[in-house]
């Protein structure tokens, strides 16, 4: 079980910062990731960790100017987003990420933040 929050609206070239609190049996051990769906278009993978911390990974629309983090202490993902563009505007969801962005996973989603970013 994920529940994600941080969303809103930011003009473009702002940043956000997502957190994603994430159950023990979704975190523990598990990779986690990123993604988003925007309107009319299929979900698609954003970012992912490893459980260690020490890998990441990032969907090429967003290398350079995303950032994922994790805090295992507190069961806790989060995203750093400078440098918002609206094409960044989607829902964004959580969730672990055994593929490390390879695939979508295939269940427990959480309800997801709103990102919007005006021009």
């Amino acid at each position: 079980q994920v529940v994600e929050s941080g969303g809103g609206l930011v003009q473009a070239g702002g940043s956000l910062r997502l957190s994603c609190a994430a159950s023990g049996l979704t975190f523990t051990a598990s990779a986690m990731g990123w993604f988003r769906q925007a309107p009319g278009k299929e979900r698609e993978f954003v970012a992912a960790i490893a459980w260690t911390g020490r890998s990441t990974y990032y969907a090429n629309s967003v290398k350079g100017r995303f950032s994922i983090a994790r805090d295992n202490a507190k069961n806790m993902v989060y995203l750093q987003m400078n440098n918002l563009k609206p094409e960044d505007t989607a829902v964004y969801y959580c969730n672990a990420d055994p593929s490390l962005g390879l695939s979508l996973p295939s269940d427990g989603w959480g309800q997801g933040t709103q990102v919007t970013v005006s021009s």
